[in-house]
């Protein structure tokens, strides 16, 4: 076993845990917005990490790894912002516990 497939297999627990941490956060917290937040940043962070640990595991598709991890680096913030947006423009209904909320302000200016 190679040090490339014990690395592939180490970044791959790591998408996995971040995978996992990304559950969690979509059962826990308690509105649109605080759940989008877990969704795009650690699905983001475990898709990367899982997918450049297969392309590390099978040297064959380590490019097509690396350009569908940047695809999906730039793109999963840039959709999770919009999903956002979405939400607030259909009236999705923020916690009590928010205090700050950056889209009135900047409609107001």
């Amino acid at each position: 076993m190679g040090i490339n497939i014990i690395i592939g297999y180490i970044l791959m627990f790591i998408g996995a845990f971040f995978f996992l941490l990304s559950a969690i956060g979509l059962l826990r917290l308690p509105d649109l917005y605080t759940r989008m937040q877990a969704a795009t940043k650690s699905t983001t962070l475990g898709a990367i990490s899982s997918i450049i640990g297969i392309g590390l595991m099978r040297e064959d598709i380590l490019i097509k790894s690396i350009i569908l991890a940047t695809f999906i680096l730039l793109t999963a913030p840039i959709s999770g912002s919009a999903l956002i947006r979405a939400g607030y423009k259909a009236k999705s209904p923020m916690t009590d516990k928010t205090v700050v909320d950056k889209f009135k302000e900047k409609e107001g200016e």
